[in-house]
């Protein structure tokens, strides 16, 4: 029992907390200790039971999902992970929520009382576990240090690069956190793919835009990609460039899925180095799985550059450590130095 990892589940509904709680102690390694209706119960039983991990449901009565993970990171730092519903305001509190410190979140399929559930039961046991090994204090640690703005210098117009930047598990944060580091005037296009359900790279791309220096939108098929802009891959179409009559657009695909997942960070490098060869930067932060291991090679190969974040920082060093083991990074970095050495070589200057 001992080495159990402790679950606290908090939700309004009693079927819904029955449905997790049913769910997370079908794990042998998993256990409930304790279930909460609502914020002020949920701040009690964090303080009384010392929970590894919180599922926490963004929809509560008197107060909400969002200011009780505001509580908590000021009363009891604890990893926490979201539960929201598939709808615009959903999406965007989520994204919201990872920037307060939530580790993950998991997307309730058919709204706030779902029954399909059931259906995302490996899901939702894979994402405690994964949260369970996170270590807190660094992970909190590295976003502040990554919120740093990087000061910006004199705009190099000669240069001109693609950026393609590829996360998953983790990864809002970690996007975010960049793009707010990157400079309003900066000579470079940025397409961005992060494993998402849908419903939430629209809301994703636009908090981005909110925070970064440059406008970030969800991609649409037939976009014109320029300079100082950024493109989100939306969930569940790949991301390809075409070169049309002088014009660089993105292209959507529904193919089949890459390294079990679509968008694929691959699919994009791949398609991308075809088009730029040796100007393209890949960046490859926190998140699970290879995606990306055979787009980075193919832009190694074709002389452009390959940052990926440090296991430190990671919340899971799979993707960024596939790249490190292959030898096709010019260095793992902390998440806090990736947009500086990202600049740096982006206007072509030495990254050391």
């Amino acid at each position: 029992m001992a080495d159990k990892v402790k679950v606290l589940v908090v939700d309004d509904s009693f079927l819904m907390r029955r449905i997790i709680s049913d769910i997370v102690n079908s794990d042998p390694h998993l256990e409930v200790v304790g279930k909460a209706k609502d914020g002020e119960e949920a701040l009690e039983k964090i303080v009384s039971l010392n929970p590894d991990v919180v599922t926490l449901d963004i929809n509560l009565p008197v107060k909400n999902g969002i200011d009780v993970l505001n509580d908590i990171m000021k009363v009891r730092p604890t990893k926490v992970i979201m539960l929201s519903a598939y709808t615009r305001a959903g999406a965007s509190a989520t994204i919201r929520a990872l920037e307060l410190g939530a580790v993950d979140f998991i997307a309730k399929p058919c709204g706030e009382i779902s029954l399909g559930l059931e259906k995302l039961k490996n899901e939702i046991i894979t994402k405690i576990k994964l949260a369970a090994n996170v270590d807190l204090g660094k992970y909190l640690s590295a976003f502040r240090a990554a919120g740093l703005a990087v000061q910006e210098e004199e705009k190099n117009a000669g240069v001109k690069k693609l950026v393609i930047i590829g996360a998953s598990t983790g990864g809002p944060k970690a996007i975010l956190n960049l793009m707010k580091c990157i400079p309003g005037d900066i000579d470079a296009a940025f397409l961005i793919v992060q494993h998402m359900p849908k419903g939430f790279t629209l809301s994703f791309a636009e908090r981005i835009s909110w925070e970064a220096g440059i406008k970030a939108k969800e991609a649409e098929d037939g976009d014109i990609i320029d300079s100082s802009k950024a493109f989100v891959a939306p969930a569940g179409s790949h991301m390809v460039l075409s070169r049309e009559r002088g014009l660089l657009k993105i292209r959507l695909n529904q193919d089949a899925p890459v390294n079990f997942v679509r968008p694929s960070i691959d699919v994009t490098m791949l398609s991308a180095v075809n088009i730029f060869g040796g100007q393209i930067i890949g960046v490859i932060l926190t998140g699970m799985g290879k995606d990306g291991l055979e787009g980075a090679r193919k832009i190694k190969e074709a002389g452009g550059k390959i940052l990926i974040q440090d296991e430190e920082s990671s919340v899971v060093w799979g993707m960024p450590g596939s790249v490190s083991r292959a030898g096709l990074s010019e260095g793992a970095l902390p998440l806090s130095q990736i947009a500086e050495v990202l600049v740096k070589c982006i206007r072509g200057e030495s990254s050391r």
